[in-house]
Order: structure tokens, then C-alpha cells, then sequence
């Protein structure tokens, strides 16, 4: 506006009047107040700000012990107390006015200075924007002495009191007389976190002193470190063990430029959201763009896109080539070959992580722990097709979603499995069966190797070698109405985990990993998973549904029971000792007590079993699957002493799970050293075309696989998408 347009000092735009300063031109001197107050928005920033410098004087006053006590995120109470030199009463009057210090006498010094503060602005800004007091004892000292300050100057002559020597800070109301700036702060908390990070730095560099913050009138410390821990230790408590483990140690140097640097620096295997640069150079924190960006250029070869690293360094650089004075926070510094050190620096964390690139950790958890929702929650599935409704009432199917790449389901039967891609395995000579149930099966006969079906005992009796097996099977099927029975239906239908039921039921078999794991794939996602264990659990089930209907398979040469459970007695893992008895007692003892029961194991398990002791017949639980008969002299034995055979339904269910075990996959696939099979067992091709036929048709898989590990998620198609995105 002109000078015409002013009436009165006021111009007017709309109906608002804006007030005019008319400016005289002329250049003022202004009043110390004023540029107290200027100086000290400079210096004091925030309450962390204030924080900062003094926990620098504690520090450059030998300090061993710093506690910070904090209300309302500094604004209402900042207090540390240490334990260091303390300040002597004749120093007092002038402690609080500007550019008043200890560290330096003149402009020189700088070049050699060694310690935190030197321009004397701490105390002095606080002072300005803050009602200050400190309570000091230094260690000639008969007495403490206490004194309040107001705009840098002493409100009264100190007064003694008692004290412990060391210096005690008190800043209450702060920002009290600068409103804006009081108003411009976030929330408590978040001036409190910031507070927290200052010190948190401060701990993790300075090792052998304890380092305290908690607020006020709380009994509990935010963050505690000990003067006995290392920097390591300092990490783990203060950042938690996920760091601390995964950090290495970092040493260089060059003499040239007169730079040694000293750090912990994490490794592959850990990633946060954001980089964590805590930064020291001749022991003074500060930040540095350069460095902190040629750093993460070095890690974004190492890590997925979006992570980022942690990093502790501290620089040692000869003091005359820094120069310190360039922020009125001292948050920056300027030195002397700067890119060279950021290169070194760049060069050895990138000569670090190559070599400690050989191994990489992955932490898993086991599918849906704990998940007890629905199939749709726990296979966290979505529909791409949704029904609306017109106006008029009518169903309208809308235009189906795009589905992105990262979300398709890639699944082939007619794809190659795993196996290709490793060693090429025999021709297949099972198909495979969509319903592998005994009861299904018809009359045939199958050839079995000599070596598993055969056993020598030490009396010369007989053994059932070569065996032709025959399979019966009754096209008939008897309705079995026992309760115990069906008390074990029902607990095994009330345990079933409704979401793992439709993954099976739905998944693809990628292929054997070794003779314990395979990897099956739903939808998306690709599974880990204990074939063995699942085979034990399908066997369990087919023995409890189809109990008493079991097909059998009829040894062409009875089985000895007795020679059998001598055998396992010398086993190992029979565990018999001396104090047990003797073997042909025991021995004895199993015969009788499964002749005893032998019309029960026939009726309701096709266990044929004559008064001589022999063994004629077992159950047929899958077609085309022959168990492992090497574990049958342990089977034998386990029904004798691991049986409960007073209880109907404990009996059922621990005859279940022995006979479940004996027809594990465990068993089947074990090598023997003493086979020499005229025909190669083709256990993979059992894995896939019998037993995992079995597990998508009839497996109702319990709750506990879902968190025992029998289950693991190794991949996801979206996850995958996100870790190749940059490539």
C-alpha cells in the first residue's frame, strides 16, 4: 500500500484492519534482553535440545552417573543430577551469563578442543526461557550450595545446603515466556520420546557411565543403562535383542587423513523401517547426510527394498581438522577430507557385509498359530467377483477386479515337480488314487521285498520271507455303534482346524524335499511340511473311522511272536534293562497276553493271531501301501506294555495310535544298511501318489499341527513380488 492508502496506521481490505508499521529507516541497537531471548530460540529448540547440553556439561565434568527426570515432556520439569566435579560457589554469579565457559580462553583453543561445550550458551539460553536452578557441591567443598537464576543473571547469593558432590539442574516452566514456540511442540509424549532418543544415544556411545531417565514421580526408569556394561550389552537393553544379535564390528583407519573410526554395524539378516544412524565424531553426536546416505546405498544391495539398517560409528578425527562451531546446536560439524572418510567408511561396511553375506538367517512361525476363525480368515482369501443389486431389485454380477500378477495362482499338474530339478528319479510305477480306502480295494495280490518282510531268529524258527500277501477285502460294511468309538470320532472332528482342512484339500504337491519334509502348494503360498507326522495322524484317523472294517493282508508264512519280541528286546530303543526281568519271561508274557486278546484284534483290527503265538495277518489301511515290516517286532512289544487294555476307550485309542505308528511314513522310509532289494523302493513316488492322495481326500487335520510345526509357510507370491521389485 501507499502512503496515501494509510488512515490512521490502519488499512482496510474487506472489513478486517490491518495494522501498519511504518518503518523509520534508521538501524537500532537492540536491547539485551532481546537478543538474549533471540539467542536462546537458537540454542533451545525443544526440551531435548535442553537436554543435550546438559547432559554434555555432566559429561565434560567426568561424570559417571547422569539421571534425568522428566513431567510433561520437559516443559513443566527438567532435572539432572551427577555426579561429577561440581561447580565452585565463586563461579555461580557468572554460571548462567553468556559466553562464560571453563573450556577455552581463546579463539585458538578451538582448534584443539576436546570437549562438548565451549561457547558458554547453554545455561545462559535456558536461563532466558526457563526458571533455572542449580544445587552443586564441589569435591573441596564443606557444603552444597543452591542458587536460582532469571535471565541469566543470580535472583539471591547462593545459599548452602546439603549435598552429595555433583551438580543438580532443575528447569521448570520452559518456553514459560515464549508462548509460540511453547505452542509449536507436539504432545508430551512426543517431546518425551525425543528426550529418550537423546539419552539412548548418549548411553550406547559412552560405556562405564550409568545413564537413568524416568518421570516424575514414577518408579520405573524409561531407560537404564549400568557402568559395567559394554556397548553391546547397552544395544540389547536399550534396542532390544533382535538388534543386538545381529550386529558386527567395524574397525578402521587411515593415517593419511589421520581418521579411525570404530562402530557396530547390523548384518543382512536384520532390517528396520527406517535407517537407525547414531553418529559421533570426537565423541560429539551429530548427523551427517552424506554419510548416512552413501550408507544406505551400500545396504540397498544387501537388504529388501524398504528396509534399512542400524548403525553405531564413531569417528576420531585429529580436532584441528574439525570445525565444530558451524551450529548453534553444535548438530553439525564441518572437517577437514571429508568425502575420503565417507569412502573408507562406505568401503569397509560393504567389504563387511560381502563377507558376512555366506549365511542368512530366516525366522519362521508355524502356520496360523492360534487361529481358531473360519477357513476365509485364515486363509486370509479374497473373492474377485461380487454380487450387487440394481435399483429394481435384480442380482447384477459385477465386472470382475483386476487381479495383479503378485495374487495369481500359479498351479499345473502338468508341471514339472520338484524332483526335476534335482537328481532325475525311476520311472513311476504306482498311478495315482483319488480314493485310496481299503474298503474300496479288491481282491489282488502284491509282491514284496524279501528283506522286509523277513526275520531270522537266533532259535533256527521260522520266518516270513518272500511273502505273497493277499488281500481280503468284505464288500460289506458293518455299522460299528460302540460309544467308545464314536467318543473318538467325535474328538477328532471337535479338534479339527477348519482352515488347514481346506488346504489340503485343495493343495498341490510340489515334492519331496528329503524323507521327513515335503512342500505342497495353496493358492498363492507354499507350505513346509512333516510328511511323517501326517501320515501318522491320516493312519490314527483311518484306524478310529474304519474300525472294524479293515481289509487285512494275510503273510504267506506266519510271523513268530516270540522270536519277533526277543529281537526287539535287543533293540536299543526297546529300553529293557536287567531290572525289567528276562527276556524270555517277557517274551512270553507279550505272547499270552495277545493270544488272549486275539479274537478282539481280529474282529475289530484284522490282527490274525493263533494260540501257537504266530502272527497271520495285518490291516490293510490304504491300497497300494505296504507299511515297513521291519517295525514290527517293536509293534509287537509296544502292544504288550504301551496298550491300556482295562479301559475300552483308552484301549482303542492307544492300540490306534500304535498301529498308526507302525504305518507311518517314519518307518517306511528309513534306509537299511542290510537291504538288497531285487526292486528299488519307490518311496518318493509312495509319498506322492498314495500318501498325499490320502491327505487331501480324507485328513482332518487337529489344531496342534497348526501350531507344532508339522506345518510351515515358506513363501508367499505377493512377499515375493515385494523382495524382486527393485530387480
Amino acid at each position: 500500500p501507499t502512503f496515501s492508502q494509510r488512515i490512521s496506521g490502519t488499512l482496510y481490505e474487506g472489513r478486517r484492519p490491518y495494522l501498519i508499521m511504518e518503518s523509520k529507516g534508521r538501524i537500532q541497537r537492540l536491547e539485551t534482553a532481546v537478543v538474549n531471548r533471540i539467542a536462546a530460540g537458537e540454542v533451545i529448540q525443544r526440551p531435548a535440545n535442553a537436554v543435550k547440553e546438559l547432559i554434555e556439561n555432566s559429561l565434560d565434568a567426568r561424570s559417571t552417573s547422569i539421571q534425568v527426570t522428566v513431567k510433561d515432556g520437559g516443559l513443566k520439569l527438567l532435572q539432572i543430577q551427577d555426579n561429577g566435579t561440581g561447580i565452585m560457589k565463586d563461579d555461580l554469579a557468572i554460571a548462567c551469563e553468556r559466553f562464560t565457559t571453563s573450556k577455552l580462553n581463546q579463539f585458538e583453543d578451538l582448534n584443539n578442543i576436546n570437549t562438548y561445550g565451549f561457547r558458554g550458551e547453554a545455561l545462559a539460553s535456558i536461563s532466558h526461557v526457563a526458571h533455572l536452578t542449580i544445587t552443586t557441591k564441589a569435591a573441596n567443598s564443606p557444603c552444597g550450595y543452591k542458587a536460582s537464576y532469571v535471565d541469566g543473571r543470580l535472583k539471591d547469593q547462593p545459599k548452602p545446603c546439603a549435598g552429595n558432590q555433583g551438580t543438580m539442574i532443575s528447569v521448570e516452566d520452559l518456553f514459560y515466556n515464549v508462548p509460540l514456540r511453547k505452542k509449536a511442540l507436539r504432545s508430551s509424549a512426543e517431546e518425551h520420546a525425543k528426550i529418550a532418543d537423546v539419552l539412548t544415544r548418549y548411553a550406547i556411545h559412552n560405556t562405564g557411565i550409568s545413564f537413568t531417565l524416568k518421570k516424575h514421580g514414577d518408579h520405573t526408569a524409561d531407560v537404564r543403562t549400568q557402568c559395567s556394561c559394554n556397548r553391546v550389552d547397552n544395544v540389547r537393553t536399550l534396542y532390544g535383542s533382535n538388534v543386538s544379535r545381529e550386529l558386527m564390528e567395524l574397525s578402521c583407519e587411515d593415517s593419511k587423513i589421520g581418521v579411525k573410526i570404530q562402530g557396530l554395524v547390523s548384518n543382512a539378516n536384520y532390517n528396520s523401517k527406517k535407517t537407525l544412524l547414531l553418529l559421533f565424531i570426537n565423541n560429539r553426536l551429530v548427523d551427517s547426510t552424506s554419510l548416512r546416505k552413501a550408507l544406505e546405498n551400500v545396504y540397498s544391495v544387501y537388504l529388501p527394498k524398504n528396509s534399512h539398517p542400524f548403525i553405531y560409528l564413531s569417528i576420531s578425527i585429529n580436532p584441528m581438522n574439525v570445525d565444530v562451531n558451524v551450529h548453534p546446536t553444535k548438530h553439525e560439524v564441518h572437517f577437514l577430507h571429508e568425502d575420503a572418510t565417507v569412502e573408507l567408511i562406505q568401503m569397509s561396511v560393504d567389504k563387511l557385509l560381502l563377507s558376512a553375506n555366506s549365511s542368512r538367517t530366516f525366522y519362521v512361525q508355524t502356520i496360523l498359530p492360534g487361529v481358531q476363525g473360519s477357513a476365509d480368515e485364515v486363509l486370509n482369501t479374497s473373492k474377485t467377483l461380487t454380487a450387487s443389486k440394481t435399483s429394481t431389485g435384480s442380482p447384477n454380477i459385477a465386472t470382475p477386479d483386476r487381479v495383479h500378477d503378485r495374487n495369481l495362482v500359479r498351479t499345473d499338474s502338468k508341471e514339472q515337480k520338484l524332483d526335476a530339478f534335482l537328481i532325475k528319479s525311476p520311472s513311476v510305477s504306482l498311478p495315482p488314487e483319488k480314493s485310496p480306502r481299503s474298503a474300496a480295494s479288491a481282491n489282488r495280490t502284491v509282491d514284496c521285498d524279501n528283506t522286509r518282510t523277513g526275520f531270522e531268529s537266533d532259535s533256527g524258527g521260522g520266518t516270513a520271507s518272500s511273502a505273497l500277501m493277499e488281500i481280503h477285502n468284505d464288500p460289506t460294511r458293518r455299522n460299528i455303534t460302540l460309544t467308545s468309538v464314536l467318543n473318538l470320532r467325535k474328538d477328532v472332528e471337535n479338534n479339527t482346524h477348519i482352515g488347514l482342512r481346506e488346504l489340503f484339500q485343495d493343495h498341490t504337491f510340489v515334492g519331496c524335499v528329503d524323507r521327513k519334509f515335503s512342500l505342497i502348494q495353496h493358492r498363492t503360498k507354499l507350505y513346509l511340511v512333516n510328511s511323517n507326522k501326517l501320515s501318522a495322524e491320516l493312519f490314527y484317523q483311518i484306524l478310529v473311522y474304519d474300525f472294524g472294517n479293515h481289509g487285512l493282508f494275510r503273510l504267506s508264512e506266519a510271523a513268530p511272536i516270540r522270536e519277533l519280541v526277543l529281537l526287539a528286546l535287543d533293540m536299543e530303543e526297546s529300553g529293557w534293562s536287567e531290572a525289567d526281568g528276562s527276556k524270555l519271561d517277557l517274551s512270553d508274557y507279550v505272547v499270552s497276553l495277545l493270544v488272549s486278546k486275539a479274537e478282539m484284534l481280529l474282529d475289530y483290527f484284522s490282527l490274525e493271531i493263533d494260540q501257537a503265538g504266530y502272527l497271520h495277518s495285518l490291516p490293510m489301511l490304504l491300497e497300494k501301501y505296504i507299511p515297513a515290516m521291519e517295525g514290527l517286532p517293536m509293534l509287537l512289544l509296544r502292544l504288550a506294555t504301551e496298550v491300556n487294555w482295562d479301559r475300552e476307550k483308552e484301549c482303542f485309542h492307544t492300540l490306534c495310535k500304535e498301529l498308526s505308528q507302525f504305518y507311518a511314513l517314519a518307518s517306511l522310509l528309513l534306509p537299511l544298511s542290510t537291504r538288497e532289494s531285487v526292486e528299488t523302493v519307490e518311496w518318493k513316488s509312495t509319498v506322492e501318489h498314495v500318501i498325499f492322495p490320502a491327505l487331501k481326500s480324507m485328513l482332518l487335520p487337529p489344531k496342534s499341527v497348526s501350531e507344532d510345526g508339522t506345518i510351515l509357510q515358506v513363501a508367499n507370491l505377493p512377499d515375493l513380488y515385494k523382495v524382486f521389485e527393485r530387480c
